[in-house]
């Protein structure tokens, strides 16, 4: 077999590239990462290209069982996993640092039993004193004793050390610490992320453990970061929200053993982050006076309807061009409902800042809080309050019409779950009011209007 070899640059950070040499990289802006490589190219004879074929099933002849899923006793998390983790399976939880995945991996590590905690960051003395912290090593000692603490980079020592002891989860925190001796390259980049997540996935499927990897990730999803690994792992979750409030989102992006639609709300409280099984009630409970300007309105995360509060602040601008500013809500929607407003309503907003914020530190990004933000808006421009028990949701189109939403019985139950009295949405197709609700139809923006 004959070989022909030739020259290749690459970087060692993103994995490009390039016919020649450069001192800095094209796709990331790195210097000094770019690396001469050799590339062999293989002539295959005839008699090479002779394979035997793979030995198929059908359907009818595969065996299915039900899947036995280990609780982890989080109810949020169960949820976001299907109703449990899958032994043998491979989970990323991803997020950005400081948000609480190494908080969450520790409360999930008492959960499950036995449980191997690696971590290429902290020694295992930082990790009881971590443990401590969230008053953890207070549970019950049988539990407390079945958890493996592990300071460990190396993928091929991981890897025995998890076929040798086969426990129920293993923990890996987190894979930019993790290096392979195969691999060329510091720890952190592409291509040793990848090998390294490679050779964890190998021995989840052979040992039958579950195992969870931590991945850092920024905001714009930097090279080398988690998103690199989501074709390869079962499972992808992302830990999301403002780390200066409370709350915290778990959301699936991806789940081969379970939906993606739903997510796991979580407090962030001094012993760590508790599951909120009222997420609804949670968001309104500090909820202020009634003023102008504010406006609850429905969501849905997931399968599950939060009740969450929208502000809005109308002030007479004192620059020639007025500012619009949001907080949780997207900010090019909240100049097209402005000029809706203006257009179609009568509302002289042109003079006018607007200040749009969606309380709870969570993003309202599905177009039912268009009609929630329109309110909000002519509320405090009108200096009127409307109440403590209205919940408005729905769709707002450039024409000033409203438009009906999914799941509005789902949305409604919330509401009368939480004690509101009055809804405005558009109303279609609606089955008989069995709630103390009063629903007001709104077919337009002009009739919003009326209601401050």
């Amino acid at each position: 077999m004959s070989k022909n070899n030739s020259t290749i640059f690459i970087c060692s950070n993103c994995d490009a590239q390039f016919t020649k040499w450069a001192g800095r990289c094209l796709e990331c802006g790195k210097w000094g990462t770019i690396e001469e490589s050799k590339i062999e190219s293989k002539k295959l004879k005839d008699d090479d290209k002779n394979y035997a074929p793979t030995k198929t099933t059908t359907l009818n002849e595969i065996k299915s069982g039900n899947v036995e899923r280990t609780k982890t006793n989080i109810s949020e998390l169960d949820r976001v996993l299907g109703g449990g983790i899958v032994p043998g399976s491979l989970i990323l939880l991803g997020g950005e640092p400081g948000i609480g995945k190494s908080t969450l991996a520790l409360q999930l590590a008492t959960s499950v039993s036995p449980t191997l905690y690696i971590s290429g960051e902290e020694s295992v003395e930082q990790i009881k004193l971590r443990a401590n912290r969230l008053e953890i090593s207070n549970i019950k000692i049988s539990k407390y004793q079945n958890i493996s603490l592990a300071n460990e980079t190396d993928v091929d020592s991981i890897c025995a050390t998890i076929n040798a002891n086969k426990p129920s989860l293993a923990i890996i925190d987190s894979i930019q610490t993790v290096y392979s001796d195969e691999i060329q390259g510091e720890p952190g980049n592409v291509n040793q992320i990848r090998a390294c997540t490679t050779k964890l996935l190998t021995c989840a499927k052979s040992s039958n453990t579950a195992i969870v990897i931590i991945g850092h990730v920024t905001k714009d999803g930097t090279v080398a970061g988690p998103r690199t690994l989501e074709h390869l792992v079962d499972t992808v979750l992302y830990l999301e929200g403002d780390r200066f409030h409370n709350h915290r989102i778990l959301r699936t992006i991806k789940n081969r053993f379970g939906a993606t639609d739903e997510v796991g709300i979580f407090e962030m409280v001094e012993r760590g982050l508790r599951a909120v099984e009222n997420p609804s009630a949670s968001f309104l409970e500090e909820r202020g006076e009634n003023m102008p300007g504010s406006v609850i309105t429905c969501l849905i995360e997931g399968t599950r309807p939060l009740l969450v509060e929208i502000q809005a602040l109308v002030n007479k601008t004192s620059f020639g061009y007025p500012v619009r500013k949001a907080s949780g809500f997207d900010l090019n929607r909240l100049h097209v409902l402005a000029a809706v407003l203006q257009k179609r309503a009568g509302l002289n907003l042109a003079q006018y800042d607007i200040h749009i914020n969606v309380v709870g530190g969570i993003s309202a990004d599905e177009p039912a809080v268009d009609l929630a933000v329109c309110l909000s808006i002519a509320s405090s421009y009108k200096d009127k309050a409307l109440g403590k028990d209205l919940v408005v949701f729905g769709e707002v189109g450039l024409g000033g019409e409203v438009r009906s939403v999914s799941q509005i019985e789902k949305r409604i139950k919330e509401c009368n779950n939480l004690g509101m009295k009055r809804v405005i949405t558009h109303i279609t197709n609606l089955k008989p009011n069995t709630y103390n609700l009063k629903m007001i139809d709104v077919k337009n923006i002009q009739e919003l209007i009326k209601h401050t």
